[in-house]
């Protein structure tokens, strides 16, 4: 009997086509279902990302206004000073150059505020997970 069963087959050995294209089918309703899954995980990385820069460039222009008293031109300067160790990537735009910088609107007076940028936003159209445009943030 033991015999019988290790007894080898003179056939070729190999997947059939329907063993192959069992296994194509599944492998396919496995992508399917992990693609937008990764996609959403992957939007939600880069407005994390978006969030955490605008942090940080936002408070390193309030610490350039608390030393000296006005804004700096431009987020050059920063990176200049020493107030950012460089301009980061927008993670929509995918460039360092494409922030929005928003200057102080004049007094009452007139007067315009001393200095260029206080505040900075992204230069992206697109609209976020939460439905509020990214140049909004």
């Amino acid at each position: 009997m033991i015999k019988l069963l290790m007894k080898k087959s003179k056939g070729k050995s190999g997947f059939t086509l329907v063993e192959l294209m069992i296994v194509m089918s599944i492998l396919g309703i496995l992508a399917a279902i992990s693609v937008p899954s990764y996609r959403k995980h992957q939007l939600k990385a880069r407005e994390t990302v978006l969030n955490e820069d605008l942090y940080q460039m936002r408070r390193s222009l309030d610490a350039y206004y608390a030393d000296k008293g006005l804004y700096p031109e431009s987020l050059e300067n920063l990176v200049n000073e020493h107030y950012l160790r460089g301009i980061p990537r927008d993670p929509f735009t995918l460039a360092d150059d494409t922030w929005e910088c928003e200057v102080p609107e004049p007094t009452d007076d007139g007067e315009l505020a001393e200095g260029g940028c206080f505040d900075v936003k992204s230069g992206s159209d697109k609209i976020g997970s939460n439905g509020v445009p990214y140049n909004e943030w």
